[in-house]
């Protein structure tokens, strides 16, 4: 299925596609739901995509890799060793890794904004020394790099039919929606690695402190105090959905299926946490396979429908979407 997928990108140098696969390959393994949304896509465009979230998950992998022990000079060396190859590829399109050769094709593909990749970057250095953080504006201002970036580089490669600059704000925002989700979805895990990404100053509106939530997770005993800071983190995340939103209207109709159905799994996923009573702390919580299923079907019902619309070839699309009868 991957060999389709390059074909129809124009991708056919074999070393770059082995570079693409690969990233296609850590998609399919770390990012279950993401994958499964990608498949929705136009064919053509999936190879971006993986390149995309390859690049990114080979940056995380290195600021969490502690199976081997190693220190965070180690990481962060490695991760200047990232920086500077892919740094290297922006400008020849070259690389040591295989996702830097893919994620620096799909930037010149694309012509991405190479400075969206030094915020990314720059944001997992960050990484390695901080560990928690005392307000929403102090998150936000890391998940500029860590999520808000995402959105912005996925945008050229979706298209939209209004300005790019007018999307921007809620893509940037999806980005972070989905990123906080996460955050709320492995808090346990992340407090293991000595993070804690939920804001302190919600956390101490409910009584919650790093030392409450080491005892939880330790213990394996709920308390009322985290699972109402939880469910307060909940309704806070479900406020950054609801601007993201408007945001799927204004990409090329031939992508929104994808979109959307990213958007209504991941939303699926508080909805699994706040089942659980918000034990978020103990166990990860998960959309159900039977709802997964449904709504990638829902998705590409979606998508014949999109396929079946009147096309204005030639036009651009903000010009399409300046048409009477527009696809929005």
């Amino acid at each position: 299925m991957s060999r389709r997928e390059l074909d129809a990108a124009g991708i056919t140098e074999p070393a770059l596609r082995s570079a693409y696969a690969r990233c296609r390959s850590l998609n399919a393994r770390h990012g279950r739901t993401y994958f499964l949304a990608t498949r929705l896509l136009p064919v053509e465009r999936r190879p971006a995509v993986h390149a995309l979230y390859g690049f990114a998950r080979w940056a995380d992998d290195i600021v969490d890799d502690l199976d081997r022990g190693q220190p965070p000079t180690e990481r962060d060396r490695l991760l200047r060793r990232l920086e500077s190859d892919l740094a290297h590829g922006l400008r020849t399109g070259g690389g040591d890794e295989p996702v830097v050769r893919a994620v620096a094709d799909t930037a010149a593909r694309y012509e991405i904004d190479h400075g969206l990749f030094a915020d990314f970057l720059a944001s997992m250095r960050s990484d390695l020394t901080v560990t928690d953080y005392p307000s929403y504006p102090d998150l936000r201002a890391y998940m500029h790099g860590s999520a808000a970036v995402i959105g912005l580089q996925m945008l050229p490669v979706l298209g939209t039919v209004v300005a790019r600059e007018q999307a921007a704000p809620h893509a940037a925002a999806l980005g972070e929606a989905f990123q906080l989700t996460n955050f709320l979805r492995d808090v346990g895990e992340d407090l293991e690695r000595g993070r804690v990404y939920l804001p302190a100053d919600l956390l101490a509106s409910h009584g919650v402190d790093r030392r409450l939530l080491e005892w939880s997770r330790r213990t394996g005993r709920h308390d009322p105090r985290i699972r109402n800071a939880f469910a307060d983190a909940d309704a806070m995340i479900r406020t950054v959905y609801a601007f993201a939103e408007p945001g799927i209207a204004m990409l090329e109709p031939r992508v929104r299926p994808c979109i959307r159905t990213a958007f209504v799994l991941y939303r699926g996923i508080l909805d699994a946490i706040a089942a659980d009573d918000y034990r978020a702390l103990h166990r990860r919580a998960v959309v159900a396979r039977r709802r997964r299923a449904v709504t990638a079907a829902g998705g590409l019902a979606r998508i014949l429908g999109a396929r079946m619309r009147p096309r204005h070839p030639g036009r651009a699309p903000e010009q399409v979407a300046r048409t009477k009868g527009s696809l929005r």
